[in-house]
This record gives structure tokens, sequence and C-alpha cells, in this order.
């Protein structure tokens, strides 16, 4: 009995609100064990906390201490309209650093879901890696600009940026339900489709137009990168190519790749067994 009821308190979520880069207020939640390894779980372009769910509601609870936020303009974050809120890449920085000094998250994994990687990127770059114990890019990003387009970033991203960035609700909610759609290749449940459709929608088409105004190289980050790096990439990803995860491969000295046959942009939602089971394992690695 006592057992199930500690159990019970260790998944039991909760919720934090952290200021980050220009005082910008975070919603940050955690799960899992208080005094278990700590996993960061950033997400990407236009998504939210939710997108880790098959994580946060996954075994995974029961060993890691599991912490999610949602990015700044999105999801429960504080989401200003104006560009200079998201143009800057300290302030994508100092969000990191906040939730890690707020939480006493020391000796981390960080998992960077697509845009999640510039992300990660931006902290490294101005804070180090002193606090990290490993990365997990999950279809990650590392650079973003007409350089990029067609080459590393493809067409399901492309083709539905000018619509997710339209002045008007009904073509925005056309372009993210397809973009959710051209995001998944393997089957998954209905339910977890629409609530990802949802959570697209919930963010406003100026903020994911200010997120694409970046010029990104992360090159000098990846060169420099002392903490193992696990390159997690879809074989059939049309939204972060296969050739980013080779760049990242060729760039870093300390990557490692894990390629997921059949699978697009959301490994973590369509091969979540396996994803969880390589990502306990980094952590447990990094950690030994």
């Amino acid at each position: 009995e006592m057992t199930a009821i500690t159990q019970d308190e260790q998944r039991r979520m909760k919720l934090h609100v952290v200021r980050g880069g220009g005082g910008l207020r975070l919603h940050v939640r955690e799960w899992g064990r208080a005094d278990g390894p700590p996993i960061l779980f950033i997400h990407g372009w236009s998504q939210n906390h939710l997108c880790w769910a098959r994580q946060y509601e996954s075994e995974l609870t029961g060993e890691f201490r599991l912490v999610a936020y949602d990015l700044r303009g999105h999801g429960m974050s504080e989401a200003p309209l104006e560009p200079g809120h998201y143009t800057d890449g300290k302030l994508w920085a100092d969000d990191v650093a906040a939730i890690i000094e707020e939480l006493g998250l020391d000796q981390l994994v960080l998992v960077g879901w697509s845009y999640g990687a510039f992300v990660i990127c931006d902290y490294v770059r101005a804070y180090g890696q002193d606090r990290i114990a490993a990365i997990d890019f999950v279809e990650g990003a590392v650079k973003l600009g007409e350089a990029a387009f067609g080459t590393l970033i493809g067409p399901g991203f492309l083709d539905h940026f000018v619509g997710a960035t339209a002045d008007d609700l009904p073509t925005n909610i056309g372009a993210m339900r397809s973009f959710v759609r051209a995001c998944v290749v393997k089957p998954v449940p209905d339910d977890d489709l629409e609530t990802a459709i949802c959570w697209n929608v919930a963010v406003p088409a100026a903020i994911r137009a200010n997120l694409a105004a970046r010029e990104i190289d992360c090159d000098d980050v990846l060169t420099a990168m002392q903490v193992p790096l696990l390159v997690t990439q879809g074989r059939a990803d049309s939204v972060v190519l296969p050739a980013m995860a080779e760049h990242v491969l060729a760039t870093c000295p300390t990557a490692e790749a894990s390629w997921y046959d059949g699978t697009g942009h959301v490994p973590h939602l369509e091969d979540p067994r396996r994803f969880n089971r390589e990502l306990a394992e980094l952590t447990r690695h990094a950690h030994s």
C-alpha cells in the first residue's frame, strides 16, 4: 500500500511559473521522481509541452525527473507579439538558464525537438556545457535561413509556412491541419492527432512568423560540443530532412545517430517505446 502511495506522489505533476529572458513568464510542468536524474524537454515551432505526453505519461516517470515547458509565445507561456521577443538568441538561452536555476536541474539531459535544438544551442552558446550531462536532438534543426530551405528544411515545413503565418484564421487552421499530417508518417491515434492540431493552432500566426525570422547557424556550438549528443532522426521526415542530421553528425565530434526507418518528424509520438528506451539509456549512461 505504502509503495503505491509513494509512487503516486512521485508521478504527481507540479506546475511552475519561471521568469525567463527579459522577465517573460514561462509555463513549466514536471513529473516523475523529484530525486531522479533530470530531463528537460524543449518542444518545437508552434507546439507546446503536450507533445511530450507519451514521455511524461510513461514508465520514465518511475526513474527520472521530467520537466517540460512552453516556449516563449507558445502554449501557456507569455506571448507578446513583437518580433524582438523572439529574434534574440540570448533571450532563448536565458529562458533555459532560468528554468535550470529555478528548478535546480543539475547534470540534466536536454531534449530538443526540431526548433528546440536551436534553443539548446542558444543556451550552450551563452552558458556553456557545465550543467549538461547529455543532449538528444529529436529531428533537431541547427540551421535556419534561405541557405537551409529546400536542402536541410523540407516541404513539410516550407509548403505550410505561408498559410501558417497568414493573417487569416481559416487559412491558419487549414495550414496547421495539413502541417500536422505532414509531420507523421507512422500511424498515430486520432486522439493524438487532434490534440496536436489543437496545440498547433493555439499559437498566434505572428509568433510563428517571428520564430522563422531568425538567421541561425549552430556550427560553432556543434564543433565545440563535449557532452554526448544523440541524433534521433526519422528517415522519412519531410520537415527537418535527414540531411540536417547528417550535417550534425559530420560537424559534432560527440554525436551518435539513432535512425528511425519509416518515421517522420515526431519519433517520440510515432515510436514512443523505442524513443523512451533510448532516452532512458542515454540518461543512465550520462549519469553512470
